[in-house]
């Protein structure tokens, strides 16, 4: 009987909880792609690499030149479905700036879903109703309902805060909850 218990609550820990990416010292960043506004004349850099401890870094400098001003990392894979999650849960270490967490039903949409958060220079955990991801493109809030897809296929992350400044996210692992 008590086995029985104990197997239900370590199935139920995998129902309810499926991790997108965990970050070790092991872990293949080559599928992680850099977007910077240099895609739009922009002069911003980014950089994504693991750590010595195998934490994901995304670091680099935003700059407003030639009208630019963001910086994103994003990493596509196969459909995720969503099933009974409500949540994006995040586990990082930010430096006190604001960023935005961001997925895609579909890698072809030309929008995303976003949700802002900010960072206190400290390990959080962050977490993201899905339902109140909303959709935006080129920094404008689109005039559709917020995230409600069964999937997605793509997340990432940005800062855009309309200012020069350097930035270091350190990210240890993302997951559905």
């Amino acid at each position: 009987m008590l086995q029985n218990l104990i197997w239900a609550m370590v199935l139920s820990s995998f129902i309810t909880s499926s991790l997108i990416f965990d970050f070790n010292k092991k872990s293949d960043i080559q599928s992680w792609r850099i977007v910077d506004d240099v895609v739009m004349g922009g002069r911003s850099y980014g950089n994504f690499s693991l750590n010595a401890e195998g934490h994901g870094v995304f670091e680099g400098e935003i700059s407003l030149e030639n009208n630019g001003g963001f910086s994103s990392v994003r990493y596509r894979f196969e459909k995720t479905q969503i099933m009974d999650n409500t949540m994006i849960g995040l586990k990082l270490r930010g430096d006190g700036k604001n960023y935005q967490f961001r997925i895609k039903s579909n890698t072809g949409d030309y929008y995303s879903f976003i949700m802002p958060f900010s960072t206190s220079g400290e390990w959080q955990e962050i977490e993201i109703p899905l339902k109140d991801m909303y959709p935006s493109f080129r920094g404008r809030k689109l005039d559709m309902q917020n995230f409600s897809s069964d999937y997605f296929t793509e997340i990432a992350f940005l800062i855009g805060n309309n200012k020069r400044e350097n930035f270091k996210l350190v990210i240890d692992r993302i997951e559905l909850k």
